[in-house]
């Protein structure tokens, strides 16, 4: 479809179903989960294991044919942790795996298919036993994560650091760099001094954000009834 043909009050009322469906099936999963969490799919998000935190304002866009997956496994029946921060956006197919300690600062914001691990999960030579080679990941503040780029274990990224689309990160990054390739290389260095417009921003004042989220939905379902929704869906046709 081109266009939300729906209705506005239908698209308040499916919202609002969607909303349920976070609280009571999908947050007590979570060891916690901060203020006002969006989550576009709250089915596709799959949590395994203990210790998995999210921070205020958490954005999950997770899709059906692409979920977002936690897992946080210890070797030996052992604790294993992934916190995230507040204001962080993840995207579709984005796997965060913890044998040991994940911890993601605020303001990070992970592209689709990102694939974050703190474990081998199988020795090199004995690929029969898990839970081989971990070392802990430590992200900083209001790191981008590009497009299928891949973190692997023991690696530390400092705040404001960018990592290029389909970059394999094997070794930590300082503070304000940009990173690609495989193995990532530093390409390019971000001012420091220069003022920064975050996620956190975007959430300064949460209620004026949600009210103009609203203001736009009715501007742009303006005009649409039950009927054309429903003929958009039985008997679509060019246009819509």
């Amino acid at each position: 479809m081109r266009k939300d043909h729906r209705p506005y009050w239908l698209k308040r009322l499916q919202l609002q179903w969607r909303n349920w469906k976070v609280r009571h099936f999908l947050l007590p999963q979570f060891d916690a989960c901060g203020r006002e969490p969006e989550i576009m799919h709250p089915g596709s998000v799959k949590v395994f294991g203990r210790n998995i935190r999210l921070g205020d304002f958490p954005h999950l866009i997770s899709t059906p044919d692409n979920c977002i997956r936690f897992t946080a496994m210890g070797p030996r029946g052992g604790e294993a942790q992934i916190s995230i921060g507040d204001y962080v956006l993840v995207s579709p197919g984005v796997r965060i795996s913890a044998a040991e300690s994940i911890v993601i600062g605020k303001a990070c914001m992970f592209a689709a298919n990102v694939y974050i691990s703190d474990s081998d999960w199988h020795g090199l030579y004995n690929r029969a036993r898990p839970f081989r080679c971990t070392a802990p990941i430590t992200i900083g503040d209001n790191v981008w994560v590009g497009d299928s780029a891949i973190i692997c274990k023991g690696v530390s990224i400092g705040d404001n650091a960018v990592v290029g689309a389909g970059s394999v990160v094997t070794r930590d990054i300082a503070a304000n760099s940009v990173v690609a390739g495989n193995p990532a290389r530093e390409i390019k260095q971000i001012n420091p001094g220069r003022r920064m417009i975050t996620r956190e921003d975007l959430f300064a004042d949460s209620f004026r954000q949600a009210h103009n989220l609203d203001e736009l939905d009715k501007m742009l379902l303006a005009g649409n009834g039950l009927l054309g929704w429903l003929r958009s869906l039985v008997l679509p046709r060019r246009g819509d």
